[in-house]
């Protein structure tokens, strides 16, 4: 199965994440398919940019976002 998720990247206590599609099996920060955006909550204000067009046509081939991604998305007008 393939999903959108959160990839975290930074140093350590401060991280920010790149939205990602990968599969299911691999690890958190293993290899991806496509990264679709970036999402940075240690900035004033919080950084989220995400190419909406590309999540929904890999949502509409299948890919699931996780609860995180979901909100974010939904806040990014997705």
């Amino acid at each position: 199965m393939v999903k959108i998720r959160l990839k975290r990247m930074g140093a350590k206590k401060a991280p920010f994440y790149r939205i990602v599609v990968a599969d299911a099996r691999t690890p958190r920060d293993g290899k991806v398919l496509e990264e679709i955006g970036i999402y940075d909550p240690t900035r004033e204000p919080t950084v989220l940019r995400v190419d909406v067009e590309a999540a929904k046509n890999w949502i509409a081939k299948g890919a699931q976002p996780t609860d995180t991604v979901k909100a974010l998305l939904k806040k990014a007008g997705g």
